[in-house]
């Protein structure tokens, strides 16, 4: 989870791979755009037709028990597709998450990607060149993040479960999965065990609070989850609490959840969005293909 401390952490290692000469193109300004990080986006997509989009993307309203919830839909072009919500982490919606919902979507999935932060912010909360790093970006971003709870990430999840199959672009003969980022990096399970015949699988990148000794616990939560899961780890993360892997080991294991969990060597905290100033290229491709591989297999 994303505190001070873990910028911290942040801090040494920009330092360290600066004075290594290993911050690169990758490394990101205020004047970075998104058609920088499209142009710097791998693609999973095949050759559109003739004149044909590859893709469909649109912003639209999702009805939830709390009001309307601002997303970014996009889809193949054609046919009928499982779905996938994608959830951003602490810094919200932004364009940095569209262009990975799109890439996604490229790969043959409808993807939702939601602003977790609806009920008190519409759009993106943070401005280009922005980072959760800033304390006055921490300042802006607490109170909206301290607005969700457990019981948010069901019944927000439950409404865009229900509002993706309700699309013709959604092939609802299959399973549905979600991925986290951060602080939503838990929801993959917590979705997972309220909706257990509808979620397939869940991907949590760097998600924090996954395990620990509250009595609300995600963890605790596995014998529920019918989903194939990926728990993908930060090195430094891993560092401040190194039995969280053993708790999901554990937890998983008894439940019999397939349950892929990783630390990843070298990969700091926030490592997988594009725009993160930890943006850490191998790691956060391994990550990605290890989503599709996990998707592949659960919502065949």
């Amino acid at each position: 989870m994303c505190d001070e401390f873990t910028e911290q952490d942040n801090d040494k290692y920009r330092a360290t791979q600066a004075s290594a000469g290993n911050l690169t193109r990758r490394e990101f300004s205020a004047g970075v755009s998104a058609a920088m990080l499209a142009a710097m986006l791998p693609t999973t997509a095949s050759a559109a037709q003739a004149g044909e989009p590859a893709v469909v993307e649109s912003d639209v309203l999702v009805t939830t028990p709390a009001g309307a919830a601002d997303c970014y839909l996009v889809h193949p072009a054609k046919g009928k597709h499982p779905a996938v919500i994608m959830w951003p982490d602490i810094m919200g919606i932004r364009p940095a998450f569209r262009m990975m919902g799109k890439r996604l979507a490229s790969a043959g999935y409808t993807v939702l990607v939601v602003n977790p932060y609806y009920r008190t912010h519409k759009g993106d909360i943070i401005s280009t060149g922005e980072g959760f790093h800033m304390p006055e970006v921490r300042e802006r971003l607490m109170p909206h993040a301290r607005s969700l709870s457990p019981d948010t990430c069901v019944s927000d999840g439950t409404a865009f479960v229900a509002y993706l199959d309700s699309l013709a672009a959604v092939d609802t003969s299959r399973k549905i999965g979600t991925c986290g980022y951060c602080m939503t990096g838990s929801y993959v399970i917590r979705l997972a065990a309220a909706l257990p015949e509808r979620i397939g699988a869940g991907a949590s990148f760097h998600g924090g609070g996954l395990a620990s000794d509250a009595t609300d616990s995600p963890h605790l939560l596995l014998p529920k989850v019918k989903a194939g899961l990926l728990i993908a780890i930060a090195e430094n993360d891993d560092e401040k609490d190194p039995q969280a892997k053993t708790l999901l080991r554990v937890a998983s294991d008894a439940a019999n959840v397939d349950a892929e969990i990783e630390v990843y060597a070298g990969a700091m905290h926030g490592w997988c969005p594009l725009d993160s100033r930890v943006y850490n290229e191998a790691q956060a491709e391994r990550a990605w293909g290890r989503m599709l591989a996990l998707f592949k297999r659960e919502l065949a």
